[in-house]
């Protein structure tokens, strides 16, 4: 094997390597691409366990904020908590 087959075959290996950690750091969530991420129209904003399995919840759906109430057999709606709050720019408030 003559040194630019050598040099061939290693530069292919390094490639699949390559391939292969992206693809690795993709399943494993860590690397994050905005444009190839699933956007959901219903967002959880944060949840609070009450014990016992149950927990009351923030989520976001079609620009609604909604408090609903979880158990292992039922979700409730508690209330509506308004329109979503823009998103801020801490840095624009400097």
């Amino acid at each position: 094997m003559d040194a630019l087959s050598l040099r061939s075959w290693l530069s292919v290996v390094a490639v699949l390597a390559l391939l292969v950690v992206a693809l690795w750091g993709l399943r494993r969530g860590a690397l994050r691409l905005p444009a190839l991420a699933r956007r959901s129209p219903i967002l959880v904003e944060t949840a609070t366990s009450l014990g016992e399995r149950r927990s009351l919840a923030i989520v976001s759906v079609e620009g609604r904020r909604l408090l609903i109430g979880l158990t292992p057999s039922t979700v409730s709606f508690l209330t509506d908590l308004g329109s979503a709050p823009a998103p801020t720019d801490e840095r624009a408030r400097s």
